[in-house]
């Protein structure tokens, strides 16, 4: 009996695609901070990503005795930020040609396999490059990144529909000012580290990831005194060099290559997909127009923000 070689493949790649989504999705830094925190949502549908928003108290909230008459004032201090939905795709496709060579089922398999991974390897990189950016790449299709969500200007311009000209809660916290010396007690790059942490935290709540370059992650670490570089095991474990500043991981990615220093909240920092196209896999076609099997693995989603305050930026290290 002939092999049915679309339902091979279109089953081989439906078994490994929870796979291919932990391997890409846990292969840079930000995406792996943010599957471990469990910021992962999914929605069912919508024409865009609404994201409630918090920016004021309730006023009626005081205390009173006896028959006091209590406040009943409708509050406001409830908004929603709107994010588009991007998407991403990659194509897995297998030649005529391939097909013949590797005849048999256990080869067509491995080949396929092969085939995925080159596919994930693209998906790794290119998510991780539009992490970095600020959505406007390949016309403003790809997703938000955090050039956009924590920007070194967050007193103009416009993110989930919300002028931050108009709303300062809707700004992150940022300090454009070149810091050049690592040593020291006062107005150096430790220093002006600390007061972003402090800027960004309220109470208990505190940044927990602070991404940078390669070098500007080299500079910290040989500031510190060797017994005062912490890691994270966990994230070592996970193949991450890293190093611990205050209650934050901070770790370094190769596609940060300006030099910035983000400061990240994950309790406020969301990747958002939809339900129904989270690494979807479709079935292996032959198209009429050429010789291969091709399938596509989409996704569909953003990385979104509900919380702009606790996000910080230092964008003039050397």
């Amino acid at each position: 009996m002939a092999l049915d070689y679309n339902e091979l493949l279109s089953t081989t790649l439906s078994i490994y695609r929870k796979t291919l989504e932990d391997n890409i999705m846990n292969a840079n830094p930000l995406f792996y901070w943010l599957n471990a925190k469990g910021r992962k949502k999914e929605l069912s549908g919508g024409n865009k990503i609404v994201v409630p928003l918090r920016y004021g108290l309730n006023e009626t909230v005081k205390s009173y005795e006896g028959y006091d008459t209590l406040d009943v004032t409708p509050q406001t201090g409830i908004s929603a930020a709107e994010f588009n939905w991007k998407q991403i795709a990659g194509s897995v496709s297998i030649s005529g040609a391939e097909e013949h060579k590797n005849a048999g089922e256990s080869k067509i398999i491995d080949l396929l396999r092969a085939k995925i991974e080159q596919c994930e390897d693209s998906m790794i990189e290119n998510l991780d490059e539009m992490a970095f950016g600020d959505g406007t790449g390949n016309d403003s299709k790809n997703i938000l990144g955090l050039k956009a969500i924590v920007a070194v200007a967050p007193t103009t311009g416009t993110l989930g529909g919300i002028n931050r000209a108009d709303y300062s809660w809707w700004r992150n916290q940022y300090d454009a000012t070149g810091y050049s010396t690592w040593g020291g007690a006062s107005d150096t790059a430790i220093a002006a580290m600390r007061e972003m942490y402090n800027k960004a935290s309220k109470g208990n709540i505190h940044p927990d990831l602070i991404l940078t370059t390669r070098s500007i992650f080299g500079k910290y670490e040989g500031a510190c005194a060797l017994n005062e570089r912490f890691t994270s095991t966990a994230v070592a474990d996970a193949g991450f060099e890293n190093l611990k500043f205050k209650g934050a991981v901070i770790m370094f990615d190769e596609y940060c290559t300006t030099a910035y220093m983000y400061f990240l909240n994950s309790r406020y920092l969301n990747w958002t997909v939809h339900s129904a196209c989270d690494f979807l896999n479709t079935p292996f076609i032959r198209p009429e127009n050429y010789d291969a099997r091709v399938s596509q693995i989409l996704v569909m989603g953003n990385l979104v923000v509900s919380n702009c305050k606790r996000q910080g930026i230092l964008s003039a290290l050397t």
